[in-house]
């Protein structure tokens, strides 16, 4: 190999490494407005198209239609109205603000997490939901996951509603919660935050 051979084979790897260097940070980074680094936040907004609890993930559809999978674990709050929730009380259409941080905070392998969503606006409050107001429900327990904070019961006027506790639900609520079992009868104030799903107040 002559010294030209070698001086223009290195220019083409030299080439080929800040190529390749370019396309591994124009991923996510471009989808957010710019490359994150450092431990630095950014805020990006959307529509909720649905939370993977198994895989720790909420799913956010921009408004060019992309969808991406963003990673949150049980410190991630979500905050609507100056209430708090958990994530598990997002609902498909919700428009929220998620504050990115370029850490993988949650325990799955997607390298951007969210601490805090804001929920800029209910799809509850536009398909006619009830919501905002204490009620007192009464029902018999049907499931309950304590993974995931939430439990279904069966009542008299409504069928089977999903309860979920908030994120920062008191002591006493949640070891009540995990002791609750299948055919358990309770009392709860709660929110209805839809006809189906209620956000736990206080155990009876």
């Amino acid at each position: 190999m002559t010294r030209l051979q070698r001086a223009a084979g290195a220019v083409t790897a030299a080439l080929f490494v800040s190529v390749a260097g370019a396309c591994s940070t124009n991923s996510l980074g471009n989808v957010l407005g710019g490359v994150l680094g450092g431990g630095q936040q950014q805020e990006l907004s959307g529509s909720v198209q649905g939370v993977d609890t198994r895989s720790q993930q909420i799913f956010l559809q921009q408004s060019n239609g992309q969808t991406i999978g963003i990673g949150y674990d049980s410190r991630t709050q979500v905050v609507y109205q100056n209430q708090t929730y958990s994530v598990n009380s997002l609902e498909r259409g919700d428009q929220v603000t998620v504050r990115i941080n370029d850490s993988n905070g949650g325990s799955n392998s997607n390298n951007y997490y969210t601490d805090y969503v804001r929920v800029d606006q209910s799809v509850s409050s536009t398909s006619g939901g009830t919501s905002g107001n204490v009620q007192t429900i009464q029902g018999t327990v049907r499931q309950v996951d304590t993974s995931n904070g939430w439990f279904t019961m069966s009542v008299s006027n409504r069928g089977t509603i999903t309860v979920s506790l908030p994120y920062n639900a008191r002591s006493s609520d949640v070891n009540r919660f995990r002791n609750l079992r299948s055919g358990d009868n309770v009392r709860i104030y709660g929110v209805y935050l839809n006809n189906s799903r209620v956000e736990l107040r206080q155990f009876y």
